[in-house]
């Protein structure tokens, strides 16, 4: 009988008190596994114990134990859901417990680009071609799975798929509701192309006539890293207007982005109150999103060389004002160039003097409205890690370092899913308030942990670090926080701080 994970944590509890105490099978064990350990933590022994196992993880031996104590509805529902996520180590495991697995159902032999099993199933039922699986089609657990990243080789496979879904009744512009019950929708061209990143797809379904303007795709496209995607689209027709996309290009200073959108028609003055878009305050216009997110001059120039007027107000500044509110001399610069700048009203010269270091007197940003633009002005400058100085020049002049940006995020959230040590540390130590949950529903240490899985570039940043000061400072770990940790340094780090703090694990939360 495998034994239960309490049993095998309590192994590894044994081992590391035998291997303190110098036991020489102790030893002999924890030297096969790490040769080079002299003091050897709670997780090390974990990993002993897993490795012994069979498992190269803890997380892994402990992912195993959960599936199988899981009925094969469960299971498949966990394949489903790491195949949309893009879990590989996951898939494996489910498919190594479980072989047969990826036939519970027709969508998973979809997502998993079995052509043969796709093909028998559809000449014994051609109706599977256009059933629901779930919530999603079968064209769209094709196009939102994401194996194409762990099985390459499998890429003639899928569009031999896609031809089979679509000779038996499959549409190319399918979609699904984005929420139950929505009127927003997502297509399987988003799923292809922004979702899944799986740009031969997407360019098989665009040349059978998915419609590039399905209110996603455009604008998720800017967020691949690389122009493809984009380029792709423009060529089937895409069109810029009303998508944000513009925008979402200047959040990543994607020069060469931007340079696409303009070409391709994007007005860089859309979103101007007065603008005959009819879309005040929906898009935010090209000079302003520059300034706001620190963007370089030589965009600016192209914007500025496609039209885009510095000196219209939106949500109460000029594009100038805003440059100089977030510290961007770039494009103030610039602007001023250009003949674009404007004078300063007193509530922006004090945000602007913030944003220089300076702390003006009196506290002129205390009485702000905390649901305003400039009142969440710190929530933006946080992410920025060379602005540490500008966030806390905003507080002395009075802004709440509590406030939340539009989805419930304060600045202690926002800093700890980037990964952010020094803001997080400075941000601990004004009192804040360690059991809110923001819109999302997460608290400051699960926010953090959600980070540290999904930041593109949680390489460069420290999470660990950020929940080390949090738990430091008194934040609330649950079970749930243990089992829910994917990332493995992040995981082995949790299971360290209990196992040295037990009384700090909540029991609620499981």
């Amino acid at each position: 009988m495998t034994p239960s994970l309490d049993t095998l944590r309590r192994q590894a509890k044994a081992l590391r008190r035998a291997f303190v105490a110098g036991d020489p099978a102790a030893a002999a064990r924890v030297r096969a596994v790490l040769p080079e350990v002299l003091e050897l933590a709670h997780t090390g022994a974990l990993l002993v114990v897993a490795r012994e196992a069979g498992f190269k993880s803890w997380p892994k031996l402990k992912f195993a134990h959960e599936i199988a104590s899981l009925d094969r509805n469960a299971r498949a529902e966990k394949l489903k859901n790491a195949l949309f996520l893009g879990q590989t180590w996951m898939v494996d495991a489910l498919l190594q417990a479980d072989p047969e697995l990826g036939s519970a159902n027709f969508g998973l032999e979809v997502a998993l680009y079995r052509l043969g099993g796709v093909a028998a199933r559809l000449a014994r039922d051609p109706a599977a071609a256009t059933r629901l699986v779930g919530v999603r089609s079968p064209m769209l657990h094709l196009a939102f799975s994401r194996y194409h990243r762990a099985a390459p080789e499998l890429s003639d496979a899928a569009l031999g798929i896609a031809e089979l879904l679509v000779r038996h009744g499959a549409d190319v512009n399918d979609s699904y509701p984005s929420e139950p019950g929505s009127a927003h929708r997502l297509s399987a061209l988003y799923g292809a192309l922004g979702h899944a990143g799986n740009l031969r797809l997407a360019a098989w379904l665009l040349e059978r006539g998915a419609d590039p303007n399905d209110d996603e795709s455009l604008y998720h496209s800017t967020e691949l890293g690389h122009t493809d995607g984009l380029k792709l689209l423009l060529a089937h027709g895409a069109r810029p207007e009303g998508t944000n996309a513009l925008p979402r290009a200047m959040d990543f200073d994607d020069v060469a982005a931007v340079r696409l959108l303009l070409e391709a028609g994007a007005d860089p003055n859309e979103g101007v109150a007065d603008h005959p878009s009819g879309q005040p305050n929906i898009v935010i216009p090209g000079l302003h999103q520059a300034a706001r997110r620190r963007c370089s001059a030589e965009i600016a120039e192209l914007l500025i060389a496609h039209g885009a007027d510095g000196t219209a107000v939106h949500k109460g500044h000029t594009a100038y004002a805003l440059a100089r509110i977030h510290g961007n001399r770039a494009i103030a610069d610039v602007l001023k160039r250009h003949g674009q700048a404007t004078k300063l009203d007193p509530l922006e010269a004090a945000l602007a003097a913030c944003a220089e270091g300076h702390v003006p007197f009196g506290r002129p940003l205390s009485g702000l409205d905390p649901n305003s633009e400039d009142a969440r002005t710190l929530t933006r400058v946080i992410l920025w890690e060379d602005r540490l100085d500008h966030a806390k020049a905003l507080v002395a002049a009075g802004i709440d370092p509590n406030v939340t940006e539009e989805m419930g995020l304060p600045p202690l959230h926002i800093a700890g899913w980037a990964g952010l040590k020094m803001q997080t540390a400075w941000l601990l130590g004004l009192d804040p308030d360690l059991t809110h949950v923001n819109g999302y529903g997460g608290d400051v240490l699960s926010t953090i942990i959600h980070g540290s899985e999904n930041r593109l570039d949680n390489a460069e940043r420290d999470h660990v670090g950020c929940a080390r000061l949090a738990l430091e400072a008194g934040a609330p770990i649950r079970q749930s926080d243990l089992d829910g940790a994917m990332d493995e340094e992040m995981s082995a780090f949790l299971l360290d701080w209990v196992d040295a703090n037990p009384r700090s694990l909540e029991a609620n939360g499981a």
